[in-house]
C-alpha cells in the first residue's frame, strides 16, 4: 500500500508542480497517466462482465463520498474510464492522487 492511500483528501488542497505529479505517477499511483493537458490522471480498467464493472464503480463511488472527490467515470459493459482532477486548482492535487491510490487498493493492487 502507498502512503497516499493512508491519507485523506484536504477539503483546501494546493495545486502539484509537474515534477510532484509525475513522482506520483512512477511511484504511488502505477496504472495511471496524465492526459494530455496535465490537468487529469485517468486509467482504463477492464472486467469480465457488466456486474464486475459496476461493483467497481459502486466502490469508487463509496470511496469517493468518504473522501468528497468525486471522479469522472465513463461506464462501459467490461470496462471503465476513470478520471481525476481538482477543478478549484484548475488542474491536479495530491487529493487526485490520494484517491487514485485508493482505487488501486479497490484493485487489488
Amino acid at each position: 500500500m502507498t502512503h497516499l492511500a493512508h491519507k485523506k483528501c484536504n477539503p483546501s488542497p494546493e495545486p502539484l508542480s509537474a515534477e510532484i505529479c509525475q513522482t506520483y505517477l512512477n511511484k504511488e499511483t502505477l496504472g495511471w497517466s496524465m492526459t494530455r493537458d496535465g490537468k487529469s490522471i485517468e486509467r482504463r480498467v477492464s472486467f469480465k462482465n457488466y456486474y464486475q464493472t459496476m461493483a467497481f464503480v459502486n466502490a469508487v463511488a463509496w470511496m469517493a463520498h468518504q473522501e468528497d472527490h468525486h471522479p469522472d467515470l465513463e461506464v462501459h459493459y467490461d470496462h471503465c474510464w476513470i478520471r481525476y482532477n481538482t477543478h478549484s486548482v484548475g488542474g491536479l492535487s495530491e487529493n487526485d492522487f490520494i484517491c487514485a491510490a485508493k482505487v488501486n487498493i479497490i484493485l487489488g493492487e
